[in-house]
């Protein structure tokens, strides 16, 4: 027998909350090979950079701009995990993700010395594609929180 709070969840936000999750579990991933120096990785990802000139650039990020990333790419994750738990501290979650990954990437388009190599679409579109989804998720979870889906 489904309690209240099951039939009023909207199929969108299991849709939703998986796929953000996948999302966001490939961002972790990401940061966690990157923090482990996995220079096969990053030359399978970014196939015109060297993973050690890369691994010095980001070693040279501000211990502040490192946290931001940090914050963005955990944070982010959680929010997913938070949101398929019907949880409203998704909505903060994402709303930290948002702030690190502005401030992060705002340091890598800003302060930093450009991006070793040739990135493509690594270095200048997926921050942007980040930022934005990041957005779309908090804007969200926002949403469901005022409905009362999220608890």
């Amino acid at each position: 027998m489904a309690t209240a709070a099951e039939s009023r969840t909207p199929t969108h936000l299991w849709i939703v909350g998986v796929v953000s999750l996948l999302w966001n579990s490939f961002g972790a991933y990401d940061y966690t090979m990157t923090r482990m120096r996995n220079a096969e990785y990053i030359a399978g990802m970014m196939p015109g950079v060297d993973p050690n000139a890369l691994f010095a650039w980001v070693d040279a990020f501000p211990m502040w701009a490192d946290a931001a990333w940090a914050l963005g790419v955990w944070g982010s994750f959680a929010g997913s995990i938070l949101l398929l738990l019907r949880n409203r501290w998704a909505v903060w979650s994402f709303g930290v993700s948002l702030a690190g990954a502005i401030v992060s990437f705002g340091y890598q388009f800003a302060g930093a010395e450009p991006m070793p190599g040739d990135a493509g679409a690594m270095g200048t579109i997926m921050p942007i594609v980040i930022i934005l989804v990041v957005a779309a998720l908090f804007a969200y979870s926002r949403a469901m929180e005022k409905k009362g889906v999220l608890n």
